[in-house]
């Protein structure tokens, strides 16, 4: 009879998800203390990712060495690279990276593209399919709750609140992001996932066996060293 992983071969892949999310996030605050500056109070970009850094239970002492790398480093070579293209089902793809080596990048996310039945395609192929929004979810525990999050979010400047399944999804115009956060958070409502993102205007469905294809292929591109973000228009 076969045995399942123990529980320290649990814990080693556990450990290095972790590590991974977490040279994503020092990447994007590096990233964003070199467009903007490293004071957070001026640079919006920063906030929004330290706060999500912290969210994901990084260390302040982390996300402060991280920043003072970032103030040291002078040159850099790494760039910020847009991909695009289609999965099976004609599902859009945009996948957002961050390299010192694109031609190395663009072989990695082809090759994910190719083996899942996927291709890439030329910039602005699919982009205009998405816009670019605050999102902030929250789980639903009653219809006093619900109202709660309609209302202060609406009053702090959101552009939509939709409610579905038990969840609520509070949508914003990226500028307003922080401002409807801060609100919502102050009022004791904490949301179980807040970042700036890409949304797509329309879903497409995908089952089954093309389904499982797809869902191998995003897979794939988040688990490339390079690629920060993965965002697509399927409904799985």
């Amino acid at each position: 009879m076969g045995r399942g992983p123990s529980i320290a071969g649990r814990k080693a892949v556990e450990d290095a998800k972790r590590g991974q999310v977490f040279t994503k996030l020092i990447r994007e605050i590096s990233m964003a203390a070199r467009a903007g500056g490293i004071d957070p109070a001026g640079n919006p970009r920063l906030r929004i990712a330290i706060d999500k850094a912290l969210d994901a239970n990084m260390t302040k002492d982390t996300v402060e060495r991280a920043l003072k790398r970032a103030a040291g480093e002078g040159a850099d070579a790494t760039q910020e690279i847009r991909y695009e293209g289609y999965g099976v089902g004609g599902v859009a793809v945009m996948v957002d990276a961050m390299t010192d080596n694109p031609t190395r990048t663009i072989a990695d996310v082809r090759h994910a593209f190719s083996k899942y039945g996927g291709n890439v395609g030329t910039s602005g192929s699919v982009a205009f399919q998405f816009s670019e929004v605050g999102e902030l979810i929250f789980e639903l525990d009653g219809a006093a709750n619900e109202e709660k999050i309609l209302e202060i979010a609406l009053e702090a400047g959101a552009d939509d609140v939709v409610s579905e399944d038990g969840y609520c999804d509070v949508i914003t115009a990226p500028a307003a992001f922080e401002a409807v956060k801060k609100a919502l958070e102050a009022a004791g409502l904490k949301p179980l996932q807040a970042e700036v993102t890409m949304r797509p205007a329309n879903r497409v469905a995908v089952a089954g066996e093309a389904a499982e294809q797809l869902q191998k292929m995003l897979d794939a591109l988040e688990a490339l060293d390079d690629v920060q973000d993965v965002y697509h228009n399927a409904a799985l």
